[in-house]
């Protein structure tokens, strides 16, 4: 009986399919070379949930199938703030790639390049920096983006991890 409910909740929500990257994979096999295609997909709905899958398929169409029910697997959500950007700054990793974010003024859009911008766009982000540092692979990038999306805080989560008030946490502080 749960497992119908999440997956209504799943239908309810409306998600949104990205393809960062489809691939033309080859593996050499006794007969010769074996093509298949790997592709890199990003599901989001704009507001705090975020996923990155990799699908492989002999065809591109059942690549992206898969990817997106690798993505949808693979599902985490983050904290938004009212100006829709990230609490604080931070930096994710993942293999060899590193990814520095970090919140933007009001009205300055997503300064991001490459899969982190897409990962970021999806999430429902709307003001915010973002670097790619060390390496270039797409899909890494991608992880370590979602790495970092992953361990945002909220003012409130650390009042209630530390078990004390918010005020006391940090004063009057506007959220």
């Amino acid at each position: 009986m749960k497992k119908k409910n999440i997956k209504n909740k799943e239908q309810d929500i409306s998600w949104e399919e990205r393809v960062v990257q489809v691939r033309r994979v080859t593996k050499v096999v006794k007969g010769g070379k074996k093509l298949s295609f790997r592709a890199i997909l990003v599901v989001g709905n704009e507001k705090g949930q975020i996923g990155v899958g990799v699908g492989k398929a002999s065809d591109v169409i059942g690549a992206v199938k898969k990817g997106v029910a690798d993505a949808k697997k693979h599902l985490i959500s983050m904290p938004l703030t009212k100006y829709n950007s990230i609490p604080h700054p931070i930096q994710g990793i993942s293999g060899a790639a590193k990814v520095f974010i970090k919140p933007s003024a009001a009205g300055s859009g997503v300064i991001a390049g490459g899969s982190v911008r897409t990962v970021l766009e999806l999430a429902g982000v709307k003001n915010i920096l973002a670097k790619q540092l060390r390496s270039g692979n797409t899909l890494n990038n991608a992880r370590a983006a979602i790495n970092a999306l992953a361990n945002l805080r909220t003012f409130e989560g650390t009042a209630k991890n530390r078990d004390i008030n918010i005020n006391t946490l940090y004063g009057t502080i506007e959220i």
